[in-house]
């Protein structure tokens, strides 16, 4: 039997973290899909308000397994 794996873009947001964009990110899409076997974080963004880091974005590339 072989497998068949798909892979989807996502991106994701945290104002704590660019761990926890990462982490928001793969349990949206583990909550939304079966069988999610990685992730691939393809860039990192933030937004700047008054000088400071308000919200990392991190756009990821999310493996997952076809039924």
């Amino acid at each position: 039997m072989s497998t068949v794996a798909k892979v989807i873009e996502i991106t994701s947001a945290s104002t704590k973290s660019i761990e926890d964009a990462v982490e928001t990110g793969i349990a949206k899409a583990d909550s939304t899909l079966d069988h999610v076997e990685g992730a691939w974080v393809q860039d990192i963004k933030c937004v700047v308000k008054n000088g400071k880091v308000a919200e990392w974005r991190v756009n990821m590339k999310v493996t997952f397994l076809l039924k």
